[in-house]
């Protein structure tokens, strides 16, 4: 028997302040365990926190961006619990009264248009760190890092209406994309500044009612979500299948081993006992801050997606990946100004310039081919002047030195040729060189074209055109039948 998937996130972003929510501590990250702190955020007697106003605006801005109901009164709590990294005991949150509410992500994905409701958005402080691998005496002794206490954070928590693994990793995927074309959020999964907890159940197809929810916590990367999602999908299922029935408790991801592992059960799980922050007034937020933020807003990446499709005629999974930051559409603008090719700007953006960019492990303003440069090169090869073959190869050395492809075509003599006698001798040579791909285009295997135009831009070192050479050899070919 086959389940539906049900999954819900929490997702976790610190907000990108200079210094904490309550606090003037700074928030830069791989400082020396221990020296951004103070009484407040170290939880000390009679140290009373004070609440930052740029992380309550940043806070609104991703709100606004979820299609949220900003609220213009909201409460902070204590939420009781001990972990060595929780100094105060409590950490000071958001509970029944939440900055904003009942929101909506809409965008048009590989399997179609995806609907994901926003139960609300709330703030909170961060938690210390609890240190142990590579630290000495880590076998005796848990080591605190209290840099992090105190950090500001906002906890989106989704409706349970992604149906899939590779769903909610693209969900989380774009939300990441949202914050930052926001600034709220600068996307380092790998510092911790954004991780999700993922509710998820099964059930059978056309059912309404929800499984038993089981949570994994702490995931901070796509492919870990999707990996741990996948495989505690298929636990549940195998459970029900054989009989048996699933268990409410809070799992962990262990990467290492691919798989989920119990951490505590129902039974186990906190009694938080919120109560309000006593020494923080309600928050109150004014319809007219709302609106001043509401108009600073920039573009955000699915408003990017569909205006390339709508102005450029992109494909949507390709408008997806030039839509994921604001540098990428820049530069694929730039380059379509200057080329007046939207076609190929596209291509080589989703070609060479992005295998480029994952290759190097760098963003778009690290590329030195400007967007000028790769008009010229587009020119160059729309011209005539140079194969795409060699095109390629120009691009991977302007990348590298950042010279004109003008001069690096010359400098190389990469000019492409035309020259019939010299193509001539290439096509004898490859139709020689290869009679059993000759008796097999004769005999109606036309794939071998391919190979054959392939052998002759091997024999000129990749400068043939591939046009001429391609016409050159179907006049031999269909003409000796």
């Amino acid at each position: 028997m086959e389940f539906e998937p049900v999954i819900g996130l929490e997702i976790h972003a610190q907000l990108q302040t200079a210094t904490k929510i309550f606090c003037g501590c700074s928030t830069t990250f791989g400082a020396p365990p221990n020296t951004h702190v103070c009484p407040v955020c170290l939880g000390l007697p009679g140290a009373l926190p004070v609440l930052n106003e740029r992380v309550v605006e940043l806070a609104i801005r991703a709100a606004l961006a979820l299609r949220c109901e900003v609220q213009p009164l909201s409460l902070f709590a204590r939420k009781n619990y001990f972990y060595p990294d929780l100094p105060k005991g409590y950490q000071i949150s958001q509970y029944d009264q939440p900055l904003a509410t009942d929101g909506r992500v809409r965008y048009v994905a590989d399997e179609g248009e995806v609907d994901v409701r926003i139960i609300r958005v709330h703030l909170e402080e961060d938690a210390g760190k609890s240190l142990h691998a590579g630290v000495p005496g880590s076998g005796r002794a848990t080591h605190l890092d209290f840099n992090r206490s105190g950090v500001p954070l906002i906890e989106v928590v989704t409706h349970p209406d992604l149906r899939s693994s590779a769903a909610a990793a693209d969900f989380f995927s774009r939300l990441r994309a949202m914050f930052r074309a926001l600034a709220v959020n600068d996307g380092n999964m790998e510092e911790g500044s954004l991780r999700c907890d993922a509710n998820v159940s099964v059930r059978p197809p056309g059912t309404t009612r929800l499984g038993v929810k089981v949570e994994v916590k702490n995931i901070n990367s796509f492919r870990f979500l999707q990996h741990a999602l996948e495989y505690e999908l298929a636990r549940q299922s195998d459970v029900l299948r054989a009989g048996g029935a699933i268990t409410q408790e809070t799992r962990l991801w262990d990467a290492a081993n691919g798989r989920t592992l119990p951490m505590r059960s129902k039974e186990e799980a906190h009694d938080y006992r919120y109560f309000p922050e006593p020494d923080l007034p309600p928050l109150e937020v004014s319809a007219a801050w709302v609106a001043a933020i509401s108009e600073s807003l920039p573009e955000l990446p699915e408003e990017r997606r569909q205006r390339l499709v709508a102005e450029f005629g992109v494909a949507e999974k390709d408008a997806a990946w030039l839509a994921q930051s604001a540098e990428l559409t820049s530069y694929f603008e730039d380059t379509v100004r200057a080329s007046g090719n939207a076609k190929a700007a596209c291509n080589w953006m989703m070609g060479s310039v992005g295998r480029y960019l994952n290759e190097h492990d760098v963003e778009i303003g690290g590329l030195r081919v400007v967007p000028e440069r790769l008009a010229e090169l587009i020119a160059l090869v729309e011209s005539g002047t140079i194969s795409t073959s060699a095109a390629r190869t120009v691009f991977e050395r302007m990348a590298a030195s950042g010279e004109a492809p003008r001069a690096i075509v010359e400098a190389e003599g990469l000019v492409q040729i035309d020259d019939s006698d010299v193509l001539g001798a290439a096509v004898r040579e490859a139709l020689e060189g290869n009679p059993d791909a000759v008796a097999s285009y004769r005999a109606g295997k036309t794939g071998t074209l391919g190979f054959l135009v392939g052998q002759v831009m091997r024999r000129t070192q990749g400068k043939a055109n591939p046009r001429a050479a391609r016409a050159m050899l179907l006049e031999v070919l269909d003409g000796g039948r």
